[in-house]
């Protein structure tokens, strides 16, 4: 990558000055942030990296008198045309034409893989990874929490494929438990086979619904036990029935996902563990961990003191499995058949502890592996509302997006004539929602709005969807032929050294303003051209590692 070599150059004169490796002052050369300043230098070096003791130790003038000092001490080469210095910093400047030549050769050549080709990542050793995410509970609601960690997880395992590990996508279904016998008598009451295929996610709410109604009926209790307890034993017509329900879910799920751009590689489940589960109950008691209470149920004692202040329930007293247990196998049948070297659950901060739980028990069984076992958290996603209502399945999010933005298309003064006007609504009003659930921190909980996630100004999906369809249309009425051979000199306004440091697409907007291809002469138009054309590549490569569909008109 271009910052590489240019910042290898900077630490090689740094080096012989302060008498320092070069690789140990590399991590103290950084990029010069984002700002509204023009006249910004490339790189700053931190003259605080490189002094005895912490930082603090040493009042900002000191620092900066120690930058001034590093300064006069280094020169101008055929790479950096400026010196100067900041807050405790000695800032470097790029000679322009070397920067405009180097990054955009650099983003022609590597198209795709630029930004994740860096020698940055070559010493990252290529791993096997397995993400697990989404894992919605079938009949129940795919609450948004289930949209944030499909959004999430997608976008982990996008990035560790580009950096070149093999990775597992696992959809873990809520297929299995007590609810499932609720549902089984409930459909043999209100069900329909018929709906049952055509709306499968729909038809099975509405039944648990409608079920979950009458579940205080101690009668309607012991029959949803006992339809549980017959899937747990095999029954051949209660498992038929509720293979009927898993693979329309299934089916119906894998449809939904292909409009949000997401595949799996492995749709599971925690029925997949019900045998499995028992393995690892004969597993813990082999190791002394499992321990009945007087009510029935096991346990396993977590707590330091061994005095049941912090523990785990693996069985119910009636013998059958917990989702807890269920986890357990999960993991290590994963490990047998994957040999993974990391694995990631992405789910809602609620299940903190269930998480912290699951590794501390696996820990206690001796698998070492589990401290390569990774619970990525989030926040909660409040006052997601669509005209219907209350969201209760994700193919209103979706509808509803769309429909939004197909109004807010055709109200709009810029909306050309595209060709399909609803796909392209769908993948901008995707792109919304991604930017929309990127912005705050991940931890935090956030309050949902469709008027924030769909303006077309500011840091939104919309906004970066309509900077690359602009790019794009300038390519085309340009021949859309890539420009290879250009005058880097052309390339020295203030604005197009703003987007060769930092290829941000408000930066490009405001250069497709200043910089006008049309009616420059054949030089300029050709190198701001070519500018433009690296942008919109490096724009659609991150957006794609987010999980965004660019498109090309709208």
């Amino acid at each position: 990558m271009a910052a590489c070599a240019f910042r290898r150059s900077i630490a090689h004169q740094l080096s012989e000055v302060l008498d320092l490796a070069p690789e140990n002052l590399m991590k103290s050369i950084s990029a010069v942030p984002v700002s509204r300043k023009r006249h910004n230098a490339d790189f700053q070096f931190s003259i605080a990296s490189i002094e005895e003791g912490s930082s603090s130790d040493y009042i900002a003038q000191d620092l900066q008198l120690r930058a001034q000092k590093l300064a006069e001490k280094l020169k101008c080469d055929a790479v950096v045309s400026e010196i100067s210095t900041g807050p405790g910093t000695v800032n470097f400047t790029i000679n322009r034409e070397l920067l405009a030549k180097t990054v955009l050769q650099q983003v022609l050549k590597d198209g795709t893989r630029y930004g994740t080709k860096s020698e940055l990542f070559s010493t990252v050793p290529k791993q096997k990874a397995v993400v697990e995410f989404s894992s919605p509970n079938i009949a129940k609601k795919f609450h948004i929490g289930h949209l944030r960690s499909t959004i999430i997880g997608n976008f982990i395992a996008n990035l560790k494929v580009a950096l070149g590990h093999e990775v597992t996508r696992i959809n873990y279904l809520g297929d299995w438990g007590m609810q499932f016998g609720l549902l089984g008598v409930g459909f043999q009451r209100f069900g329909d086979k018929e709906k049952l295929k055509s709306s499968p996610l729909q038809h099975l709410f509405e039944v648990y619904v409608q079920i979950n109604k009458a579940a205080a009926d101690e009668n309607t209790k012991k029959l949803a036990k006992d339809f549980f307890k017959k899937l747990e034993e095999h029954d051949e017509q209660a498992l038929s029935l509720w293979k009927e329900f898993r693979d329309f879910s299934i089916k119906e799920y894998t449809r939904i996902y292909k409009r949000l751009g997401v595949h799996f590689d492995e749709y599971s489940g925690e029925s997949f563990y019900q045998e499995k589960s028992q393995e690892v109950l004969k597993m813990l008691e082999d190791k002394g961990l499992l321990q009945k209470t007087t009510k029935g149920t096991g346990v396993v004692d977590l707590s330091e003191k061994k005095d049941l202040s912090s523990l785990s329930t693996v069985i119910r007293s009636d013998g059958t499995s917990l989702y807890i247990t269920r986890d357990l196998a999960a993991a290590i049948d994963r490990m047998n058949k994957y040999n993974w070297d990391t694995m990631i659950y992405v789910t809602d901060r609620n299940q903190s502890s269930h998480f912290q739980h699951l590794f501390q028990i696996l820990k206690l069984m001796g698998y070492d592996w589990v401290g390569r076992c990774q619970h990525v958290s989030f926040g909660l996603v409040q006052g997601m509302k669509t005209r219907k209502g209350e969201v209760v399945f994700l193919e209103d999010v979706l509808d509803e997006v769309r429909s939004r933005m197909l109004e807010n298309m055709a109200s709009a003064k810029t909306t050309k004539e595209v060709e399909d006007p609803v796909e392209t609504a769908e993948k901008v009003g995707l792109a919304a929602l991604i930017i929309q659930d990127f912005r705050g921190l991940l931890s935090s909980d956030y309050q949902f709005s469709w008027d924030r996630a769909l303006q077309s100004r500011g840091d939104t999906g919309v906004f970066l969807q309509y900077t690359h369809a602009r790019l794009h249309s300038l390519e085309r009425m340009h021949g859309n032929e890539p420009v290879t051979d250009v005058n880097v000199a052309c390339l020295q306004e203030p604005d197009a050294i703003s987007i060769l440091q930092h290829l941000l697409s408000h930066l490009a907007a405001v250069a497709h303003r200043t910089l006008p291809v049309k009616g420059s002469t054949p030089a300029l138009a050709q190198a701001r051209l070519c500018l433009f054309q690296a942008t919109r590549s490096v724009l659609a490569n991150g957006m794609k590692l987010l999980g965004i569909t660019p498109v090309t008109q709208m």
